[in-house]
């Protein structure tokens, strides 16, 4: 049997990392192997990769092929072995962060973002994918009181952060059947408890 693919997206500040490694317990309490990882990162070259894109200025289309590159190596190396054998990933971004940041937030040509995605993981999309969604003032304000260094993306200007919203949004638009829109501005405990609800019908 194949594993199931599970990615978690949203803009900076809506919090879904705190639900990832929580989303893995759950599912291997129901006896599924899960692994958890990342992008850009992943692979011990991909998080080479990652150190860079999150703290170097580069040409968009540099900051793009680095960022397919990094998932190509994900892909191979991880992610479709673990599918291959039946098990569960859990990843902190795929590639509609690639969309949402590149494309909406930096403006990349959204031809060019399809011809990589296609050349890179054509065969392959997420099972699901959940977004959190929250306002952006209320995750610039999490972010703020997080109080850490922020990587570039993070101290983009606010224009920025709506557009990568608004492609998130989008994309959610045009894959309902994959996308599990969540309401990020709410406790824990009731965001945990619809993707409780949400797991019910597929963890079988």
């Amino acid at each position: 049997m194949k594993g199931k693919f599970i990615t978690f997206e949203g803009i900076d500040g809506a919090g879904k990392s705190s639900h990832v490694e929580w989303l893995a317990e759950v599912l291997r309490q129901r006896g599924h192997v899960v692994h958890v990882t990342r992008e850009p990162g992943g692979t011990p070259l991909g998080e080479k990769l990652r150190e860079l894109l999150l703290s170097e200025p580069m040409h968009l289309e540099t900051e793009t092929l680095l960022m397919f590159a990094a998932r190509r190596e994900h892909l191979a190396r991880l992610i479709e072995p673990a599918l291959a054998r039946g098990e569960w990933v859990v990843c902190d971004r795929f590639s509609d962060a690639t969309y949402a940041y590149q494309g909406g937030g930096r403006g990349l040509d959204r031809a060019k973002f399809l011809a990589l995605e296609h050349w890179v993981h054509d065969h392959l999309q997420p099972d699901m994918t959940l977004l959190f969604d929250l306002p952006l003032d209320v995750a610039r304000e999490r972010i703020v009181l997080a109080n850490r260094v922020l990587d570039k993306f993070e101290q983009e200007r606010a224009d920025f952060h709506e557009r990568v919203r608004q492609a998130y949004l989008e994309r959610a638009h045009v894959s309902p059947g994959r996308f599990r829109v969540v309401d990020a501005n709410r406790p824990m405990h009731d965001i945990r408890k619809q993707l409780e609800q949400i797991f019910s019908s597929i963890c079988l």
